[in-house]
């Protein structure tokens, strides 16, 4: 595959992702139901749509999945409603859509996180390839982070060629200084 091909695909990868997260958005506003109910319909949305292989959209389902627990645990752990702390990154940086879309959808998943957290659910890593939303993620092998601004494909880590990454937050951070 050529490099003008593939870059073409992964732009196409990152509009499902964000299409796809626009949509969960527009269903959590009119209706009570649960963000995984949302996501499903996202998905099927977005094949029935011709946007997206079903393997694309189950790909995408999985990491949208991930990011949306991710911020909705770190909600539920800091009592909080603004995800600047999940982000670790100034607003300004962020695309003010993409912002909306995952306060609301994090919202929504924070009382879902509660229910879910007694089960003994375990951060789950991000692997180099995969589509993430904006935020800090940690390689595992070294401790370097690397900032996405917006939706992005994740890179091997840039000191060590690691392929395995944990999402950092400012809850971390505090968890880690109450530590000490």
């Amino acid at each position: 595959m050529s490099d003008e091909r593939k870059k073409e695909e992964q732009q196409h990868l990152l509009r499902g992702y964000d299409r796809m997260l626009d949509r969960i958005r527009e269903r959590l506003k009119g209706e009570r139901q649960s963000v995984r109910d949302a996501l499903q319909w996202a998905k099927e949305q977005a094949v029935e749509l011709g946007e997206l292989t079903r393997d694309e959209a189950e790909n995408i389902a999985e990491y949208l999945r991930r990011d949306v627990e991710e911020a909705g645990r770190f909600l539920a752990h800091t009592e909080e409603r603004d995800l600047r702390g999940w982000f670790r990154m100034d607003l300004q940086i962020l695309e003010n859509w993409l912002w909306d879309a995952f306060s609301s959808v994090a919202d929504r998943t924070r009382m879902e996180w509660l229910e879910f957290q007694r089960t003994g659910h375990v951060r789950e890593a991000y692997r180099t390839g995969e589509i993430t939303g904006p935020g800090v993620l940690e390689c595992e092998d070294c401790g370097r982070t690397m900032t996405f601004s917006k939706t992005g494909h994740v890179p091997p880590c840039s000191s060590c060629n690691g392929t395995r990454f944990v999402r950092r937050t400012g809850w971390d951070q505090e968890e880690e200084e109450n530590a000490s």
